[in-house]
Parts: C-alpha cells; sequence; structure tokens
C-alpha cells in the first residue's frame, strides 16, 4: 500500500498573501464591523465579541474571535458545537452565522499569525483525543478562516445536529473524521487552484444562504 501524500505546510508566501488580504479587508470592512458590533450588543445582552480557546500550529492554544452569536455563557449551558436551530443563538446570531458574518473578527486571528485564510478548521482542546496519528498532522499548519471541511461542515453536517439527542457525540461519532479527512486532503494535495476553489466554494455557500434567506421572506 502506497504511503499518503505529505502535507504541505504553511509558507512565507502564504503567510505574506495572509497579511496582504486580511489588512485591507480590516481596514475596508470596518464600518460594517463597527455596525455589527453595535447589532450584537442591541440583540441581546452581553459584549460584541466573543473569543473561545481553541488549538492552533503546534497544538499550542490560542483565542480565536468571533462576534457573539449565542447568549452569554453558552459553553456551560450545552455541547461545544451547535446546529442551525441551536435555541442558544440569538436572533442576531442566526443571521451572523448564516452569511459567515460572525467570523469576520478572525482576520484579527490573521494579522496576528494564529491562523491563515484557508486551512483546517480550530478544534477545541477537548476533541483532540478523538484525533488519530494522521489527524494530528492538521496541527502542523495554521487552522484557517475557510476550509473544505468547514464548507462541508456547514452544507451538509450542521443541520444533522439539530436532530440528534446528543449533538456533540453524534459530531465526535459521526462528522469529526469525515471533515478532518477533507481538511487533510486539502493539505495533501495544497495548491493555488486548490485555494482558488476554496474561496470560490465559500462564496457558493454565502450566495446560497442569501438565496434561502431571500426565498423564506418572500409572501
Amino acid at each position: 500500500m502506497a504511503e499518503p501524500s505529505p502535507i504541505r505546510g504553511d509558507t512565507r508566501l502564504r503567510r505574506a498573501a495572509d497579511v496582504a488580504v486580511a489588512l485591507p479587508a480590516l481596514l475596508l470592512l470596518s464600518p460594517l464591523l463597527l455596525v455589527l458590533a453595535a447589532w450584537v450588543k442591541l440583540d441581546s445582552p452581553g459584549p460584541a465579541l466573543y473569543d473561545q480557546e481553541r488549538m492552533g500550529l503546534g497544538g499550542k492554544p490560542f483565542r480565536i474571535l468571533k462576534f457573539r452569536s449565542m447568549v452569554v455563557r453558552a459553553d456551560r449551558i450545552g455541547p461545544g458545537i451547535s446546529g442551525r436551530h441551536d435555541p442558544r443563538v440569538t436572533r442576531a446570531g442566526r443571521i451572523l452565522r448564516a452569511f459567515k458574518l460572525d467570523e469576520l473578527p478572525q482576520l484579527i486571528n490573521i494579522l496576528r499569525g494564529e491562523m491563515t485564510l484557508i486551512g483546517p478548521r480550530a478544534e477545541l482542546a477537548r476533541y483532540l483525543p478523538h484525533f488519530t496519528e494522521d489527524e494530528k498532522l492538521l496541527l502542523c499548519v495554521r487552522p484557517g478562516l475557510t476550509g473544505l471541511g468547514q464548507i462541508h461542515f456547514t452544507e451538509g453536517q450542521a443541520a444533522e445536529l439539530d436532530a440528534a439527542a446528543d449533538p456533540e457525540a453524534h459530531y465526535l461519532r459521526s462528522q469529526l473524521h469525515e471533515k478532518l479527512s477533507l481538511d487533510l486532503d486539502y493539505l495533501r494535495r495544497r495548491s493555488l487552484m486548490l485555494d482558488i476553489y476554496v474561496v470560490a466554494r465559500t462564496v457558493a455557500v454565502l450566495f446560497g444562504a442569501f438565496s434561502i434567506s431571500a426565498a423564506r421572506s418572500e409572501p
């Protein structure tokens, strides 16, 4: 049996591209970010931003930034994974999540060097014991703002969690390894063309969310 291809790690060129995209994006989107922060604050009690410890490059923890899309202390009253209709999600949070707007503060994580634009999802520390030895290779790169695994979860897996009696157990048993497999496949084939494909898929997901939202708003 042939050995699996080695993963293609982060490079200086990729880091330069991250900064070249994230910095202008933050500057251009700053008015939108202020509006979203105010909306989150007005919609429900609590801070506009939410930070949570995730595992990054080399298995080192970092604080991932998001606009808060759940009630305060949601992590203490429910599982670490959530579906599309989790009751902990706020009204503003449902829209932020649908269009991935809650992820925009991670541009700051990218500038800090904790994340990259495209890569595997940053997981909670308590999920790492469930990784296989092969899957632990994902910790050799910085986690991404978007990636094949994240797209797959958004398109197909998130809705399954709403019907699960124990969403976290279902995620670990039936979804985690499938998602990680896609991230590993990406890292073994990592290239400019594949990155362009991931960006296109991400945009398609966002437009799909817009189309669903528009259809639901029609009389």
